[in-house]
């Protein structure tokens, strides 16, 4: 079947995009406001898109309203923003999280939930969360009714039993998107295959 995204609602393009579009990592984003609220909240529109400098990539929406989510906006003012990444223990908290709190809310303490001091920026990271990437922003575009938004990785911060030796990541399991609106993945079922190399790729198919 061929299907023309211009003869298509937004609803039944976003359906296609995020359904083939799979998994996606989830982007759990702290920011803070102006006032102090710490925000927090799930994107998985997200991927790491450079290794020098490390950046990152996650891209905010509109709320139905038409106006930024607390994210956009707290991250154009301050500059700042931590990329914790969700583990399936924090699957609820990241669920809950997930609603559309008041502005004046955090969702951090909603979800029952603690905030962990950075080290080289305001924002707070989840102290509960396994893995979380300290970021200040590079860039901001929009994109249609989303915005991009690049963050440079500044501080990693990584549980200890995590890591093994040359910064080798250990048993690091987080969730991914699947589906729209409410379909995810675990990670635990992987392989490792060495990648080809052309000259004994060629060697081989010249026999």
């Amino acid at each position: 079947m061929q299907i023309d995204p211009s003869n298509n609602s937004y609803a039944d393009n976003y359906k296609l995009l995020t359904n083939l579009v799979v998994p996606r990592p989830i982007a759990w984003v702290t920011s803070l406001s102006k006032t102090g609220v710490i925000n927090l909240a799930p994107f998985s529109f997200f991927n790491a898109v450079g290794a020098d400098p490390m950046y990152l990539i996650i891209s905010v929406g509109l709320r139905d309203d038409g106006t930024p989510k607390d994210t956009e906006q707290n991250i154009q003012d301050s500059g700042e923003f931590v990329v914790n990444m969700v583990t399936e223990e924090l699957f609820e908290a990241m669920n809950i999280s997930a609603a559309d709190f008041p502005p004046g809310q955090s969702e951090l303490e909603a979800a029952h939930l603690h905030a962990a001091p950075s080290t080289h920026i305001k924002v707070p990271r989840v102290a509960e969360a396994q893995a979380s990437l300290e970021c200040k922003l590079f860039s901001m575009q929009k994109l249609g009714s989303n915005t991009l938004i690049i963050g440079q990785v500044v501080m990693f911060h990584v549980a200890d039993h995590l890591m093994g030796p040359r910064m080798h990541i250990n048993n690091f399991a987080p969730l991914g998107r699947l589906g729209s609106p409410s379909v995810y993945c675990r990670t635990e079922d992987r392989f490792d295959i060495s990648r080809v190399n052309y000259s004994d790729w060629s060697e081989k198919n010249r026999n």
